[in-house]
């Protein structure tokens, strides 16, 4: 039987020697693993997503905004424990909720302080601080350093006003506040709600703030 001539190849002209063979078959094996391994992390990551889908698709949703609602008076009742001015608890309309009530340490001015913040019926925000015996770079820096625009009574209670609605400057959420004074406490009220919302904020603590006069 004649030998059979060995294969030439396109690329060489010539038939490959043992050595180019056995070069071509193991960059082959090289090419059909890499292409397996591709293979499997494509596998691997389809197999991920469809269990992400079928969790999701699992768990019950509601289309309803998760938000807190803080009891205020309950947190209050906690904190006045060792605290000699009464705090102020305000009670407010129906549409009002608390998502924050606690006593705050400021101790860069070294002032304590009752803190609340709410949201409006209009869904804006509105802070009450009372500081407890609080210095003047205190309620500065709640205000952000902005300067007094006026001054108004609601329930024969006199408020300084910080109206900073039309400003450019960044002030954070001092956009609108009132800042009273009583006995040991200063009172600040603060945030991007209106100035009705913020008056009948100023009228739910007016009782707190009576009596510390």
């Amino acid at each position: 039987m004649a030998r059979r001539e060995p294969r030439v190849v396109a690329e060489l002209g010539r038939p490959e020697t043992p050595e180019e063979t056995a070069a071509r078959k193991a960059d082959d094996a090289v090419r059909r693993r890499q292409r397996q391994t591709v293979r499997n992390l494509v596998g691997s990551l389809l197999a991920s997503l469809a269990v992400v889908a079928v969790i999701v698709l699992l768990v019950p949703r509601s289309d309803v905004p998760i938000e807190r609602d803080i009891d205020v008076p309950a947190v209050a009742a906690q904190a006045q424990a060792g605290i000699e001015p009464q705090l102020a608890v305000p009670e407010l309309p129906e549409g009002w909720r608390s998502n924050a009530a606690e006593l705050r340490d400021n101790r860069a001015d070294g002032v304590t302080a009752w803190y609340a913040g709410y949201l409006t019926p209009s869904d804006e925000y509105a802070g009450m601080y009372q500081g407890l015996d609080a210095n003047p770079t205190w309620t500065a820096d709640l205000l952000a350093n902005t300067i007094a625009t006026g001054v108004t009574t609601i329930d024969e209670v006199e408020w300084t006003v910080y109206d900073n609605r039309e400003t450019t400057a960044e002030v954070g959420n001092a956009r609108y506040g009132l800042v009273t004074e009583a006995g040991d406490s200063t009172f600040v009220l603060l945030g991007t709600a209106s100035p009705e919302e913020f008056e009948t904020l100023a009228r739910a603590i007016a009782p707190a703030v009576d009596a510390q006069r």
